[in-house]
């Protein structure tokens, strides 16, 4: 009976999409080398090569200098080192946070906002700036938050539950002025996340001071990603929050991953190149699934705005339906999608989606459909009439 079972139905990209067959080849290749690129010798001297062409690749797709990449573990691990890394430079720069004042959106992953909490029990005074209704944070909220003793704002690229593009750019020109009216320096961070899949990658634009990746993001390996340090934080700016070694520039100890790194370039090569034309693409499945689940699901809430999201994602709200039902029954017809942020399941509500307002059960019953390279018209179609008759199944025997 398995060989006639439906092919599984991937919807949940945002949380982990597969790695690439270019990234796993590139890993494979780097896999034969052995050393530690942080040795003399001839083998370590080769390790250090590839690690650095890697470093270059990446650095070249966001147009800044190599020198200006960290890499790390991952996108959390480079969410925790700009912000606390900031942080920590501040304290031994022989000052305390007390006088600090910090901003962060209130609709971050939770690898931002826990480092906002441990800097307000460091002493540090936060302010989390509202989104409006469609999960935008407003240059004007920004302006709103800002005193003379902030050093740091974080606002994410794109959100992850319902995809929202943040104004960065605006955001941006707003601190610079901000500065010069003040003469002080607030520092702009930004968790990058699946942002760099269908946005351009030039960093300069965005106005960003440091910008988190994670590799796992964008179609490359797990268990490694990169810091952007701007030229403005790179003269200490950032001190290490994890000590025992000197690698990348002294701000992250640990020997590098090499071979996880070229996978890393190697994806987001891929990414790079394939960017417009998946944008597209995904753009037009995304709209045929709205359009085929609104048409039997007439209570369904969309979450966020899709003129404004990226491409790939959809977040909308069912009444009267757990969306843990939801999503076990999808699961049973060969269907994985997810409620929220996959290091959120298991929680009551989204608590993106409660920061949008409206009616409380909107966040409780939060569906993220995050398409990929592998999702087609038909799995967008099967897709919507699974969840069309999960309801009218649900509704039936209640």
């Amino acid at each position: 009976m398995g060989m006639f079972r439906k092919r599984r139905i991937y919807l949940d990209y945002a949380s982990a999409p597969p790695v690439l067959p270019e990234a796993l080849r590139a890993m494979r290749e780097a896999e034969h080398l052995i050393g530690n690129p942080g040795a003399i010798h001839e083998e370590g001297v080769a390790m250090r090569a590839k690690l650095e062409d890697a470093r270059a690749r990446i650095a070249a797709l966001l147009g800044i200098k190599a020198r200006e990449i960290v890499f790390t573990s991952g996108l959390t691990e480079s969410n925790n080192l700009a912000i606390l890394g900031f942080a920590r430079k501040l304290l031994l720069s022989g000052g305390n946070l007390d006088d600090t004042h910090w901003i962060v959106s209130a609709i971050e992953h939770d690898s931002v906002l826990e480092c906002f909490a441990e800097i307000e029990r460091l002493g540090g005074s936060v302010s989390h700036a509202n989104p409006d209704m469609y999960g935008s944070i407003k240059p004007q909220e920004i302006v709103r938050l800002l005193r003379k003793e902030t050093v740091l704002v974080s606002v994410g690229w794109a959100n992850n539950e319902i995809g929202t593009i943040q104004p960065l750019t605006k955001i941006a020109h707003i601190l610079r002025a901000y500065e010069k009216e003040q003469g002080t320096i607030v520092a702009l961070h930004a968790d990058a996340g699946q942002a760099p899949l269908y946005l351009p990658t030039i960093v300069n634009s965005l106005g960003v001071d440091l910008l988190s990746f994670g590799a796992n993001k964008l179609y490359g390996p797990h268990g490694i990603g990169a810091l952007y340090i701007g030229s403005r934080m790179l003269a200490g700016g950032i001190a290490p929050i994890i000590m025992g070694g000197a690698q990348e520039k002294g701000i992250r100890a640990g020997t590098e991953s090499v071979t996880l790194a070229a996978g890393f370039a190697a994806a987001f090569e891929v990414v790079a190149r394939e960017r417009d034309a998946e944008a597209k693409r995904l753009s037009e499945l995304r709209d045929t699934l709205v359009r085929e689940l609104s048409a039997g699901i007439p209570d369904l809430v969309i979450n966020g705005d899709l003129k404004h999201a990226l491409p790939h994602m959809l977040n909308i709200s069912i009444p009267n339906i757990s969306s843990e039902y939801i999503v076990l029954a999808l699961d049973r017809e060969g269907i994985a999608i997810s409620t929220k942020s996959a290091c959120r399941e298991g929680e009551q509500a989204s608590h993106v989606v409660a920061e949008l307002g409206g009616e409380s059960w909107r966040a409780k019953n939060t569906l993220r459909f995050s398409l990929g390279k592998e999702t087609a018209q038909s799995d967008v179609e099967r897709t919507a009439q699974a969840l069309r008759q999960t309801v009218v199944d649900f509704q039936t025997r209640s």
